[in-house]
């Protein structure tokens, strides 16, 4: 392992980047060069204050032009929807990027962007990876994890469950489509219905892994009512309407289903949805259906006094932060988890 320290500008202070300033703060591998934020009311106060950790000595700036002027080793690039000709112009510069916003696999649906980012890795000299819990991690990683321990495989499952009410901010009520009519929010685009070429890049990553080649994808939504009034931190779901939603992609492969992620967003118990789903505790669970039938289920901890955290965030970003170090010594280009191996997370045991 290089012995480096690695110079890293956190790229917008949101619940994943706010992760990144608190890590890299604290982590003796990395050096925090500069913030970027949006926020007006952010500018000028100290990285730490923003992340909730005492001061960095790092203060955030909207300049972008100065930000991207900078010398560092990498840009952890955390907007929720990325600008491809930003990434471009970080890479440009010299500077690598890893990103929770997309780009985790070859697609169709992300080639043009995908010649554009590995144009910019050759002309600056850099490397781009993309990470994150899922996609990025939890439908792909673990998946072909799972895999190598199989003599066979006939099916590839992922559930996703999330609770928004517990687990998730309340604007997941917005604009997830909860307290909708039903018949209106099944015939309407829904925000993770648009996600699924997202989605569909985790499927193309487990395909590749396993040497074949996925013929399309299909997609399925199911929504239950709330029975009564759901109240929730600011109002209630109200009885009738959109209280849980189950939608399900499945990638095909040979005219048959082989990859199947559902994604499983509730408000409410059995008691309080029609139909009753019980879907249990905030999760990710894989199963590989084949010789010997497995399965993996992956959830935050419940501490002795009952309570926990939910690690959502904390997933997400360090799922891509760890990977820093190995993209950083690598060789120019888009890299995919594929191409990374088995990544060596630094600076995680400090005492």
């Amino acid at each position: 392992m290089s012995e480096r320290k690695y110079r890293v500008i956190q790229w917008m202070t949101g619940d994943v980047g706010r992760v990144g300033v608190r890590h890299f703060a604290e982590n003796p591998v990395y050096e925090l060069a500069a913030v970027l934020v949006h926020s007006p009311d952010k500018v000028g106060r100290d990285a730490g204050e923003i992340a909730g950790i005492g001061p960095t000595g790092v203060i955030a700036t909207d300049d972008a032009e100065a930000v991207i002027a900078l010398d560092a080793d990498c840009v952890f690039y955390t907007p929720v929807i990325m600008d491809v000709d930003t990434v471009c112009r970080l890479l440009r510069s010299g500077k690598n990027v890893v990103t929770t916003s997309g780009f985790f696999h070859p697609t169709e649906h992300f080639r043009d962007g995908g010649e554009l980012i590995r144009a910019a890795c050759a002309e600056g000299g850099t490397s781009f990876h993309a990470g994150g819990i899922h996609p990025g991690y939890a439908g792909d990683i673990l998946p072909l994890t799972l895999a190598r321990v199989a003599s066979r495989v006939d099916r590839v499952e992922v559930w996703e469950v999330v609770n928004v009410l517990t687990d998730a901010p309340m604007d997941h009520i917005d604009w997830m489509g909860f307290g909708k009519d039903r018949d209106k929010f099944l015939s309407e685009p829904t925000i993770l219905g648009l996600g699924v070429p997202f989605f569909a890049q985790s499927m193309h990553m487990v395909a590749d892994g396993l040497g074949v080649t996925i013929d399309e994808v299909t997609a399925g939504l199911e929504a239950a009512t709330a029975t009564r009034d759901i109240p929730h931190d600011e109002g209630a779901i109200p009885r009738g309407t959109v209280a849980a939603q189950h939608h399900t992609w499945t990638a095909m492969v040979g005219g048959a289903p082989l990859i199947v992620y559902h994604a499983i967003y509730l408000t409410g118990g059995p008691d309080e949805l029609d139909p009753p789903w019980d879907w249990g505790r905030t999760r990710y669970r894989i199963v590989i259906e084949g010789d010997p039938p497995t399965e993996l289920t992956m959830h935050g901890r419940v501490a002795a006094d009952g309570t926990m955290t939910h690690p959502g965030y904390t997933w997400t970003a360090m799922g891509a932060i760890n990977a820093i170090p190995d993209v950083c010594d690598a060789e120019p280009g888009w890299l995919t988890h594929l191409d990374l191996g088995l990544i060596r997370p630094r600076g995680l045991v400090r005492r």
